[in-house]
């Protein structure tokens, strides 16, 4: 039987033009996209009426875009109010995932496998999708994986090509019972985990993976580290090993699809929902809904 395509939630996508409901088909088998994997694309969240850093997305995906040899086609002003159109299309009920998105549909003249930047398309769609259990809990294991260093893989870009090494990430460790990977770099130190950015606590010190482009440095993890910083906390970028993370008091995660969750266990080591973690947490909150740009 053939797989349905259509969306899992309610979907609105801007493309060429005009707003179309549900999953529209835009990328054929010859698509440079689709074969060979030129895809960028951001994610921003709209809910409670605002989209915190909604301009800081818009202007990442554009960034990402020149790093895979994309055309950057729309301003991140013109992305940053067809979003807000586009919110309009839903109830104002559920949360709604913001996705920018870039991709090549031919190869260039010079070879087939690099993308032809004039032929670059765009879409945004937007999706309902819930942030989540405030109280949801996450557990880690570290990875056998780890993350390509940027000679090996364009990690300045949120990039789909670096998704599948994620997902096999997270398929490895839930065979194993747990929710997430605690990802290390090429040299062994922790980098991230699969699907966000990773801090933790030790001594009433936040300490998070120094950027050294293996990973994206997200945007909430970026307003996470100043926000705790205003609010009189240490927050220490550097160089982190497993084990550090073994002996952590805290450790939280931060990402723009579910925002600041607590990990409460680690290994074998079951962590509490500490203080500083619902502090970030709560910190985050009370920013967003104080400079969301409802």
């Amino acid at each position: 039987m053939p797989v349905d395509t259509s969306p899992r939630s309610a979907t609105w996508t801007f493309v060429d033009g005009e707003w179309i409901s549900g999953n529209p088909p835009l990328i054929g088998p010859t698509s440079h996209a689709m074969w060979l994997g030129s895809t960028v694309f951001d994610g921003a969240r709209w809910f409670d009426g605002i989209a915190p850093d909604l301009d800081l997305h818009c202007q990442r995906i554009n960034r990402s875009a020149e790093a895979l040899g994309l055309a950057a086609t729309v301003s991140p002003e013109e992305i940053e109010a067809l979003a807000w159109e586009g919110v309009k299309k839903f109830d104002g009920r559920t949360a709604i995932y913001i996705k920018p998105m870039y991709w090549a549909e031919h190869g260039s003249p010079i070879s087939v496998v690099a993308p032809d930047a004039g032929s670059t398309c765009f879409a945004l769609c937007l999706f309902e999708a819930s942030l989540g259990d405030p109280n949801a809990r996450s557990s880690l294991t570290v990875s056998p994986f780890r993350r390509p260093t940027v000679e090996c893989m364009p990690t300045d870009a949120k990039a789909g090509c670096l998704y599948p090494n994620n997902a096999r990430m997270l398929v490895e460790a839930r065979k194993r019972g747990f929710d997430n990977a605690l990802v290390r770099d090429m040299l062994g130190n922790v980098a991230e985990t699969a699907s966000s950015n990773i801090f933790m606590v030790r001594d009433g010190v936040v300490f998070t993976p120094a950027a050294n482009h293996t990973f994206l440095a997200g945007i909430t993890r970026s307003r996470v580290i100043g926000l705790l910083r205003d609010a009189g906390f240490d927050v220490v970028e550097t160089t982190l090993t497993p084990a550090d993370f073994s002996a952590a008091d805290e450790i939280f995660t931060s990402g723009n699809y579910s925002k600041v969750v607590p990990v409460t266990r680690f290994e074998d080591r079951d962590l509490p929902h500490g203080p500083i973690t619902a502090k970030a947490r709560d910190l985050y909150f009370d920013w967003a809904h104080s400079n969301g740009d409802a």
